[in-house]
């Protein structure tokens, strides 16, 4: 929809912004300490790889960048919250053996 209300270019400016505000939000388990290590490399990786993506489309105009995007967003989500679960669990599964 915002493409159509308000333009490709303002579009591809928001998704870069927004994919900044959320590699900050999803540091946040890490530094309230409700997560650990685990966690924090696979979300500084994962937004590593958000955030190319997010600059590259912002840079160029290839035609198929905005479904790869989309598609790598749905990954992204998937392992982001499997590293939050892997991270949880993984020191309870260590403690019974």
């Amino acid at each position: 929809m915002l493409p159509v209300t308000h333009g490709v270019a303002h579009t591809r400016l928001q998704l870069l912004l927004y994919t900044v505000l959320l590699t900050l939000v999803t540091l946040m388990p890490f530094l309230t300490h409700m997560s650990g290590l685990l966690y924090l490399v696979a979300a500084l990786g994962l937004n590593a790889g958000f955030l190319y993506y997010a600059l590259a489309l912002k840079i160029t105009a290839r035609e198929e960048l905005p479904m790869r995007v989309f598609h790598f967003s749905v990954t992204y989500l998937m392992w982001l919250f499997a590293a939050l679960l892997v991270d949880h669990y993984l020191p309870m599964l260590r403690g019974s053996a």
